[in-house]
């Protein structure tokens, strides 16, 4: 029973980063594996099956609030399908410690690229209330 809580919390922690479109594999798949024990292989499949029931209902209300383009869509969507065919091939030759260490690679990578990139905004809003907040003559103005 514990454990079915926990699945189910792992479920809901990733259907609230898919809702919002930014993968809830992402956080499903480490909670799987770290937490619960889940083998990196059935992790993603069990990522999968998730995706299927929580992308449809995500891109009804996306749709019904005007935020999807679909012809940007089908132009992800095309070179999607046809690269996962070819990796869920690959996944089936590839030991799950390397697919294991290959994700955390690119979690690392995508981390490390949303705080540069988040910082870097931070730094320019920082400066500019500062220059404001100090009322700095701008250049060519006297």
């Amino acid at each position: 029973m514990k454990a079915a809580i926990l699945y189910v919390l792992a479920g809901i922690a990733g259907g609230v980063m898919g809702g919002m479109g930014l993968g809830g594999g992402t956080l499903l798949i480490p909670l799987l594996t770290l937490f619960l024990g889940v083998a990196p292989k059935q992790a993603a499949a069990i990522n999968l099956v998730s995706f299927i029931p929580m992308s449809v209902v995500s891109c009804i209300i996306h749709a019904k609030n005007k935020l999807l383009d679909f012809k940007k869509a089908f132009l992800v969507a095309v070179p999607a399908c046809v690269t996962s065919v070819l990796s869920s091939l690959l996944a089936q030759k590839v030991k799950g410690e390397a697919v294991t260490k290959g994700f955390a690679v690119f979690l690392i990578v995508l981390a490390v690229s949303m705080l540069a990139s988040r910082s870097a905004a931070l730094v320019k809003d920082a400066f500019a209330g500062l220059s404001g907040a100090l009322n700095f003559p701008r250049a060519g103005k006297r």
